[in-house]
């Protein structure tokens, strides 16, 4: 890669293009960063006025195999050229097939499993919610607060975070109810890890028993790692202690992989650290390589539910997107990438764990594999977020080249979603200008 960009941002043509798209597309339509892009590949980017950028963004989770990976142009090129859509629904094509197959065949578990196909993560988890609901003739969902499911009516209700998710766009769906997650850095009941003897999951259990009643839920949707929520890992013991709590009370556990999963975290799915084995798993972003596409993979019975024409949908499982999607589940399975991940992980954990020592600023460094979050903090004994700083390290970050992202609850951890297949020396390169600006920050960025 050539030196990161020093230049002010955006250029010209990036500015020329943000007023049209002032005009064009509302404001509520957020963008991280001012720049248009005119190319990329692997593990960069290049805007329209020629500054090149490290990804460390990964189109939000969405490019862990990388931008124009070449089992996947071939495989969508191949398709695009006998048929772009049909719809499922109207006549079957052996796409949509094949990669429910490879689903099947790949989800945790030796359970016969079944597959549907939809476009996006909402859509994946409203479909997931909608299948354990019909499978187990009960209402209520349970969901985690730091958790993130989506912008539809389903999605944003189970999501905790209330600006800018949730604020505005009520009232929300019934039957959905919050507890806790096991945020060990924030522990909801101030105990400590591992001493506590993982006491929040017996609080959900508690809270299920006494407020929810264990016959009235359907479901529970968790995220190995939280993604949105700030790359919140659930520790060990943490998962195991939900699937038993959901087995003793015929609760199906949804395991959402939308953003841990294909390969996040090391492994093809985060929950594979656990050895749990869930009901349902909902994948997506990172599925399709960029093309739009969800899958909803669960136990055969459970899935055999629902009635004929309950399910589906006119774009899901479109064959372009299918094509996509076997190739990533190719490169992923058929390569060394989750061991390149594993490796990229461990470089990134050298290179940032010892900050959480050294800087003031940083409260924790975490993560499974290379999905690593900062959280940062204005003190490390009241841990008041540092909102103010985390966006002015992603700023700076992006002045020096480095494409970056923010999450969390409160606004303040950065977040390191690079594509897998990013070059060791870009890697290297993006976690110098990271720390440069965690030290800037840290400094009272002067």
């Amino acid at each position: 890669m050539s030196e990161t960009t020093t230049k002010k941002l955006p250029g010209p043509i990036s500015s020329e293009l943000a007023a049209r798209r002032a005009e064009a597309v509302p404001r509520a339509v957020f963008n991280t960063a001012p720049i248009f892009v005119a190319s990329g590949d692997a593990g960069e980017v290049t805007d329209v006025d020629g500054n090149r950028f490290i990804d460390f963004a990964g189109g939000l989770g969405v490019l862990n195999v990388g931008r124009g990976n070449r089992r996947v142009l071939e495989a969508v090129h191949a398709q695009a050229d006998r048929f772009l859509h049909e719809c499922f629904h109207v006549a079957m094509y052996e796409g949509y097939v094949e990669l429910a197959e490879a689903l099947n065949r790949l989800v945790p578990g030796e359970h016969p499993a079944k597959t549907m196909l939809a476009n996006s993560g909402a859509e994946a988890i409203e479909n997931a919610v909608k299948i354990a609901r019909y499978a187990t003739g009960r209402d209520a969902v349970v969901g985690f607060t730091n958790g993130f499911s989506g912008r539809t009516l389903l999605g944003m209700t189970l999501t905790a975070k209330e600006m800018p998710y949730r604020h505005g766009f009520g009232p929300f769906a019934p039957e959905v109810h919050r507890v806790p997650f096991a945020y060990c850095y924030r522990c909801p009941l101030n105990l400590t890890y591992p001493s506590c003897d993982i006491a929040c999951a017996d609080y959900v259990a508690d809270m299920i028993d006494s407020q929810i009643g264990a016959a009235n839920v359907a479901c529970m949707v968790v995220e190995p790692v939280q993604g949105e929520g700030g790359f919140v890992v659930a520790p060990d013991g943490y998962l195991p202690k939900l699937r038993a709590l959901c087995s003793e009370r015929d609760i199906l556990l949804v395991d959402d992989e939308i953003q841990s999963g294909m390969g996040r975290t090391g492994k093809l799915f985060a929950i594979e650290h656990s050895g749990v084995i869930p009901d349902i798993v909902t994948t997506a972003k990172s599925l399709g390589a960029g093309l739009p596409i969800s899958g909803v993979t669960g136990r055969a019975e459970i899935m055999e539910a629902p009635h004929v024409g309950g399910l589906g949908g006119t774009y899901g499982g479109n064959p372009v997107a299918c094509a996509a999607a076997l190739a990533v589940l190719d490169e992923l399975t058929a390569t060394d990438m989750l061991a390149r991940a594993e490796a990229h992980g461990r470089i990134v954990r050298e290179r940032l764990d010892p900050l959480a020592g050294r800087l003031g600023l940083v409260g924790e460094v975490r993560g499974l594999g290379p999905m690593v979050g900062l959280e940062l903090v204005t003190d490390t004994e009241s841990k008041e977020p540092a909102k103010a700083q985390t966006s002015a390290v992603v700023a700076r970050c992006l002045e020096r080249g480095v494409l970056m992202l923010k999450a969390g609850t409160y606004d303040n951890v950065v977040r390191l979603l690079a594509p897998l297949v990013i070059a060791e020396d870009d890697l290297h390169a993006g976690l110098d200008v990271l720390v440069d600006a965690l030290e800037w920050a840290d400094g009272g960025m002067s």
